[in-house]
This record gives structure tokens, sequence and C-alpha cells, in this order.
């Protein structure tokens, strides 16, 4: 089964449809590539993809361990670099709410987050800086 539908709309945007649920995703150009910026850019996907999937895998190990992470936020820079463009770095912010965890649920966290599969099915020449607030 499909995962998704794309659609060129003009103007350097596409509207993108998750087959399964219906429901859309735009993208933008960024304004440094000739474009409005009015939406995620692809490269903003990309960088953001690896953070959803941190706070996802995080969240199913923690269930799994019997602690929440509930209210969890990601913050997420991409770095670009030029010759070819491209995405050079993805710095990932995680800010848990709760300060309480234990030394091994701070390790089931960290290990969760660094391992989840977007991280790995980045190129190795993505460097990925992630820092952990507790």
């Amino acid at each position: 089964m499909k995962t998704s539908e794309i659609t060129y709309t003009g103007d350097l945007r596409t509207t993108s449809i998750h087959v399964k649920s219906g429901k859309e995703i735009i993208t933008d150009a960024p304004t440094d590539n000739q474009g409005k910026g009015e939406a995620f850019s692809p490269t903003d996907l990309l960088a953001t993809s690896l953070g959803n999937c941190m706070l996802t895998i995080v969240g199913i190990a923690a269930r799994n361990h019997g602690f929440n992470i509930d209210g969890t936020k990601a913050e997420i820079t991409k770095v670009m670099a030029e010759n070819p463009r491209r995405v050079s770095e993805i710095h990932v912010e995680l800010h848990f709410p709760d300060n309480n965890y234990t030394e091994k649920e701070k390790a089931i966290i960290e290990r969760s987050a660094k391992t989840c599969p977007v991280a790995y099915s980045l190129h190795p020449d993505i460097k990925q800086e992630i820092t952990f607030s507790y």
C-alpha cells in the first residue's frame, strides 16, 4: 500500500496526502532558496522527523517500562551546508517536564532517542546533536 501521494501545486509548493488517514502536509521552498517559506520546507520535514521519531520511540520505551513522558517537547534546529546544498546538522533539544526520572529511566530515554529509525536512516555525514533536559 502507498504511504503518500504528493502533488506539485505550483509556485514551489507541494501538497502531500497520507493515504491511510487522509491527513495533509503542505511544503514550500524556503526563503533562502527562492520560496515563500510559508510552510515547512522538505528539509525542515527531514529534521523535524528526527525529533518526531525520537519522541515516539521514547514514548514506546516509557510505556513498556512503566513511566510517562507526556508533555515532553523537542526543539529542532536544522543547519544547511552548500556545494551541494544539503542538511549538514540537526540539533535536537529534548525537554522533559518531569525531573524525577531515575537514572535507569534516563538511560532508557537516551538510548531509545538515539536509536530511533530516523536517526539510523540519516546519512552518517549529517551530524546529530542531541541534548536532554530533565
